[in-house]
C-alpha cells in the first residue's frame, strides 16, 4: 500500500515563507505525477501545483509565481516552497501521487497564514 507523508505545516505571517514536504513510501512516486492541493473551510479541494515524472509543471493562478513545486525521485520526495505567503493560502493542503501507479492522498498538513 502506498503512503504518502507530509510534513512542513504551520503557522506563519503574511508575507513569509513554509516548505512542505511529501515522503512517498514506495517506488510508484518515481513513475506518478504529483502534486499539490488545498482545501480551505467550506469551500472545495484546489490544484495547487503539480510536477510530472520528468518535471514539468503546473500551476494554480492564484499561487503563480509566488509557489515552485520540486521533486527528488531518489529520495521519493515532493516539496512545495511557499512564499509571498497571503491570508488567503490558508488551508489543508494535500500530496497527490496520480498516474498508471494508482491515486494515491497524504492525510494533509494545515497552513495558516495570520498575523
Amino acid at each position: 500500500q502506498v503512503q504518502l507523508v507530509e510534513s512542513g505545516g504551520g503557522l506563519v505571517q503574511p508575507g513569509g515563507s513554509l516548505r512542505l514536504s511529501c515522503e512517498a513510501s514506495t517506488a510508484v512516486f518515481s513513475i506518478n505525477n504529483m502534486g499539490w492541493y488545498r482545501q480551505a473551510p467550506g469551500k472545495q479541494r484546489e490544484l495547487v501545483a503539480i510536477i510530472s515524472r520528468g518535471g514539468s509543471t503546473n500551476y494554480g493562478s492564484s499561487v503563480k509565481g509566488r509557489f515552485t513545486i520540486s521533486r527528488d525521485n531518489a529520495k521519493r520526495t515532493v516539496y512545495l516552497q511557499m512564499n509571498s505567503l497571503k491570508p488567503e493560502d490558508t488551508a489543508v493542503y494535500y500530496c497527490n501521487s496520480a498516474g498508471v501507479g494508482g491515486n494515491y492522498w497524504g492525510q494533509g498538513t494545515q497552513v495558516t497564514v495570520s498575523s
